[in-house]
């Protein structure tokens, strides 16, 4: 009776172990949670500058770029006023990818939202293509009930083993 209880609680033990480990389950509770209206409204800011950039859709960019707009591009250069607005667009985008989106809120007049992207572009004369994989940042804030983007960030990633 006693070996019997014992091995029902060390598989039971090991049921658990291997369930809790289980990255399919970690998966799954994860990609439960739906983002709250906030979050969305950030999100889909963010989607529709993403798309913006594909088309290097200078009204877009009038029209949603605060005053005081700054970027800092993949070459790490802040860029400010319209030379930042400049270079946002870019029309030889093959492909923009985001992924893993998150957003944290400031309050209800402002968000930053980041993700992981991959990018494909034609190469530059004399330049080779930017790095496939970045981060970008952006801060985004309600100027007069509009959101306006006041803030904006490329940042190269390593994919793979360094």
């Amino acid at each position: 009776m006693k070996v019997s209880f014992i091995s029902s609680a060390v598989f039971g033990a090991l049921l658990f172990g291997v369930a809790a480990s289980n990255p399919v389950a970690a998966q799954t509770a994860a990609a439960v949670r739906i983002p709250t209206a906030f979050e969305q409204t950030a999100i889909t800011n963010e989607k529709n500058l993403i798309e913006a950039k594909r088309k290097d859709d200078g009204a877009f960019f009038k029209s949603t770029l605060a005053d005081d707009f700054s970027l800092v591009g993949i070459d790490g250069q802040l860029l400010t006023g319209e030379e930042a607005a400049g270079g946002l667009g870019d029309s030889d985008l093959a492909e923009l990818s985001p992924y893993d989106m998150k957003v944290v809120a400031l309050g209800d007049a402002g968000a930053v939202v980041t993700y992981d992207a991959v990018v494909r572009e034609a190469p530059q004369e004399d330049q080779g293509p930017p790095p496939r994989y970045q981060h970008f940042s952006s801060v985004w804030v309600k100027v007069d009930g509009q959101w306006k983007l006041k803030f904006h960030q490329a940042t190269a990633t390593h994919w793979g083993d360094w």
